[in-house]
């Protein structure tokens, strides 16, 4: 009888073939997890970037970096701590994956930041790492892993991004930490682009108001001179900022507020007041001032007192004000008769005008002893007088255009002012050619891309023929 078959045992090659399959799709199976993972972070990342780029609100950003943290390492939560402008700490935002758990591990951070700020309140230390990482790792126990990285803006500390997870086989591998330095990074780049925004914001109001200061200030100087019976006028302003502390000003002397159309020859043919001034200092704060002194000096004039009562009056006026502000003002005042081509003057402390004398062809000053408005409330100035000839030219002036420095750092002075002087009533047909000769002379001296550092005022007067 026959002996029955029995089934054959598996060969060693289905064996080996059997075996050799497990390792091969687990390899693919973690080669797919691990792409997972990384379009993932790609992914996270991505959009993190877009919200730096789209969100206008810091706070907003802010709330997304305790998740990103979380999602990209696979950690349980994050909490982002910022440092205040005074040094203490405070957490900004927090992430926590269980709800339940939430509530604790936020009453555990906050007794973090409220601990260090009573040990500066009392110590007067500033915030370190080391203190900040105890305190984490004390209130929120051994059952929590931690790693935090600082937040740098411009190579300044300004907080601290931390990962925290409780699964006891969880690992800061090398790839976590590089991510998690990543968004701290992208934090810092927030922060940054938000202090610059507010700059930027507070430039732009500052050029606003200074754009409004700058269109006050040319409205207040004379917008043309006036007519003058007897003269011809010219003058310029370049002030070094868009508000200067340069000042002039005609000023009829019977001025009436409301002038009807057949009294404006009569006024016209009275005396006037010529004013040129210089608040030291440059910017807002002496265009104040000048702003100031100009309303004081236009009262003044309508007193009809003499030019030394007129600058004494408004010294002692503007003394009170100007005492504790550093700042000082040099004026001279003139008032000019048509009549009599009598010019009457005081001067208080400031460039003396130069006086072109055409029948010598000489050059003289215009000066009086007087200190400057503002210094002493008691300063006593005294009054001089030139009598006109036709053909005579006078300039008043500003220290912009004697202390105009070019590259070698020596200035145009008040003699090389003299001398351009002379040749431009030589050659020069009236006062607005006299004018625009002197300045483009004290342009090429300081060169010609440089910009004036000290604003510039001219005024020229010329007796007609």
């Amino acid at each position: 009888m026959p002996v029955p078959k029995l089934p054959s045992e598996p060969t060693d090659s289905n064996s080996s073939a059997t075996t050799d399959v497990t390792p091969v799709v687990a390899l693919k199976e973690l080669v797919a997890r691990l792409h997972r993972e990384q379009n993932k972070i790609q992914d996270l990342l991505s959009s993190l970037g877009f919200a730096l780029r789209s969100f206008n609100n810091l706070n907003q950003f802010l709330e997304l970096i305790p998740l990103m943290a979380t999602r990209v390492t696979d950690a349980d939560g994050s909490a982002l701590f910022l440092y205040k402008p005074n040094g203490q700490v405070r957490l900004e935002q927090l992430h926590w994956q269980d709800s339940r758990q939430r509530k604790n591990i936020r009453k555990a951070l906050e007794t973090v930041s409220s601990q260090i700020t009573h040990q500066q309140n009392v110590s007067g230390l500033a915030t370190t790492t080391s203190i900040l990482d105890a305190q984490m790792h004390y209130h929120l126990g051994p059952d929590v892993q931690i790693f935090g990285t600082a937040i740098l803006v411009k190579h300044l500390e300004r907080g601290w991004l931390y990962v925290l997870s409780r699964d006891p086989d969880y690992g800061w591998t090398e790839t976590r930490q590089k991510l998690v330095r990543l968004v701290a990074d992208q934090t810092a780049v927030a922060i940054e682009n938000d202090e610059l925004a507010v700059e930027l914001r507070k430039k732009e109001r500052l050029d606003q108001e200074l754009e409004i200061g700058a269109e006050i200030q040319r409205r207040l100087l004379p917008r043309q001179c006036p007519s003058i019976p007897g003269v011809v006028l010219a003058a310029r302003c370049k002030p070094a900022n868009r508000v200067g502390g340069d000042y002039y000003d005609f000023v009829p002397t019977n001025h009436n507020l409301i002038l009807p159309p057949n009294a404006r020859e009569t006024a016209e043919s009275g005396r006037w007041a010529l004013v040129i001034g210089d608040v030291m200092g440059k910017g807002v704060p002496a265009g104040l001032i000048m702003t100031m002194m100009r309303g004081m000096l236009r009262g003044e004039v309508l007193h009809s007192n003499t030019p030394a009562q007129i600058l004494q009056n408004l010294n002692r006026v503007m003394y009170a004000d100007l005492e504790n502000s550093n700042r000082f003002v040099t004026l001279f005042y003139s008032e000019y008769d048509p009549k009599t081509k009598l010019l009457s003057y005081s001067n208080a402390a400031h460039n003396p005008p130069m006086w072109w004398h055409a029948s010598t062809k000489t050059v003289t000053r215009l000066d009086t002893l007087g200190m400057l408005i503002g210094l002493d409330a008691n300063s006593q100035y005294e009054n001089g007088q030139a009598q006109l000839e036709p053909g005579d030219t006078i300039i008043y002036y500003t220290d912009g255009l004697t202390d105009a420095a070019a590259a070698s750092g020596d200035r145009f002075d008040e003699e090389n002012l003299v001398r351009e002087f002379s040749l431009a009533c030589r050659y020069c047909n009236g006062p607005e050619e006299i004018l625009d000769y002197l300045f483009e002379r004290v342009q090429q001296f300081i060169g010609a891309e440089k910009q004036n550092t000290d604003d510039m005022t001219l005024v020229v007067l010329q007796v007609s023929n």
